[in-house]
């Protein structure tokens, strides 16, 4: 539901209304969800299930995983039918000793979210592909959290980072369970980088879903825009389109 932020932020009701109406199945909410009253949370979920759509995860940031957060991220995702309480951010980290703790935290909310059935994960942004003393964020993330802690990946900012969004996958089987479709584009100009709508730019789509569907063992994808020439709710149309040839 990022993608349509500004148009959430107004009406919720109309725009996920809207996003279903255009034949997304999946959303997927991020931070401001944590603002949420149980009652508000009990309301969406009933305007999903009378719409047919189901939020699998939820994007979360740092209050999300507090000793005095983690307890209403457990009850609004339960409420919600999500699955996956994913870390959206892990904010500004400092060498590889720091991204060994943000692993630490994970881990330990990993832990914590067992017993309610739910799980944790990552989602990276560029910098987590970007190496330090020869390794990359996202390898420290994967070495030093269990097998369930979930790695989504971003696609976008993989490929802005130089990295094989494909090879990731491979490296990675089983902890791939959602994918973010943001798409980017070398170049100069208003209408590239992550403006650039899904399946028009670098990344190699046709690739990241095979590897995905045959080893990253990925549930559900969900698109991402940064923006575009569009309005929200037409670029997230237009995705939705492009989506559906790249899936025939």
């Amino acid at each position: 539901m990022y993608s349509v932020r500004d148009s959430l932020a107004k009406d919720p009701t109309a725009t996920v209304r809207a996003v279903a109406k255009m034949g997304y199945q999946v959303v997927e909410f991020y931070a401001p969800y944590f603002n949420w009253t149980p009652a508000q949370a009990k309301d969406m979920r009933k305007l999903m299930d009378e719409l047919g759509i189901a939020c699998n995860s939820t994007h979360n940031d740092a209050p999300s995983f507090t000793a005095e957060g983690l307890p209403k991220a457990i009850e609004l995702n339960q409420i919600l039918g999500s699955k996956y309480v994913v870390m959206a951010s892990a904010g500004k980290v400092s060498g590889l000793d720091g991204w060994r703790i943000v692993a630490d935290r994970l881990s330990a909310a990993s832990e914590k979210l067992k017993p309610a059935g739910l799980r944790t994960g990552y989602h990276n942004h560029m910098v987590e592909f970007l190496a330090i003393e020869g390794k990359r964020p996202m390898e420290v993330l994967a070495a030093n959290t269990p097998q369930e802690v979930i790695l989504q990946l971003d696609v976008g900012t993989c490929v802005e980072a130089g990295s094989d969004p494909v090879a990731w996958i491979d490296a990675n089987p089983g902890r791939i369970r959602c994918i973010h479709c943001k798409d980017w584009a070398a170049g100069p100009g208003p209408d590239k980088g992550y403006r650039m709508l899904f399946g028009e730019g670098d990344s190699p789509w046709t690739k990241i879903f095979a590897a995905a569907e045959g080893k990253g063992g990925v549930e559900y994808y969900l698109i991402e825009q940064e923006g575009s020439r569009f309005s929200e709710l037409e670029t997230a149309e237009r995705c939705l389109a492009t989506w559906k040839k790249l899936r025939d």
